[in-house]
Order: structure tokens, then C-alpha cells, then sequence
């Protein structure tokens, strides 16, 4: 008796720690996003794009981090895309909520006119 009791204590114990380690292992969700833009788009069209998607990291609690660039890569192969970003989640649910997030389908509302076409990877970052 005294042995499943320390056997159920320890896996009380323990369990809240390796799941907490499981979580830490499997690393950051990164969220990659790349726009073609229409060229009927201006550069201060494209610019008030660049800002409103930097403005949803504020906006959005649930992105942790946000990086943007434009492309520079000598390879050729960005099939017109000059645009990107990275965004990071620590959890898939963070990532969905993000995704139906009332100010993230607000700035799809501003983009659609200006994109011809976008590119979306989401992978974990080990």
C-alpha cells in the first residue's frame, strides 16, 4: 500500500515537469508569410501593409515575436515575392487564435486588394 502511494505521489509530482520539458523540446511554432504584390500597388500602398502587419504584434497577444524583410536572396527562386515575415508562436492554439483573431481578419481585409498572391509555411523551430 505504502508503495503505490509513493509510486502515484512521485508520477504527481513529476508528470506537471516532463510535460513542461516535452513542451520546451518541441521548440517555437514559426509562422512564414511572403506577398507578391500587384503592380497596381503603390509604394505607399505596400508601405501601409509593412506597417499594419508590424502593428499586429501589438495588437495580438498571442505572437511573440514578429520579424519582417524584404527579399534579397541572389537565387532567383522567390517567384515574385519581395515581402516577408516570421512570426512565432509557442503553441498551435496561439497560431489559430492568432489566425481568427478580429485584427488579423481586419488587415486580410486590407491586403486581398494588393496581393496577387501569398505564400504561408508554418513549421517547428527546434
Amino acid at each position: 500500500m505504502k508503495f503505490i502511494f509513493l509510486a502515484t505521489l512521485f508520477f504527481a509530482l513529476t508528470l506537471p515537469a516532463m510535460a513542461a520539458t516535452s513542451k520546451k523540446s518541441k521548440g517555437h511554432l514559426r509562422h512564414v508569410v511572403s506577398f507578391k504584390f500587384k503592380e497596381t500597388a503603390s509604394k505607399e500602398d505596400i508601405h501601409k501593409i509593412e506597417e499594419a502587419f508590424r502593428a499586429l504584434k501589438t495588437k495580438i497577444p498571442q505572437i511573440l515575436t514578429l520579424e519582417a524583410g524584404l527579399n534579397n536572396s541572389p537565387e532567383g527562386l522567390n517567384k515574385g515575392c519581395t515581402h516577408g515575415w516570421i512570426l512565432t508562436f509557442d503553441s498551435e492554439k496561439g497560431r489559430d487564435a492568432y489566425l481568427i483573431h478580429p485584427d488579423h481578419q481586419e488587415f486580410g481585409k486590407l491586403v486581398r486588394p494588393l496581393v496577387a498572391d501569398v505564400f504561408v509555411i508554418d513549421f517547428w523551430a527546434k
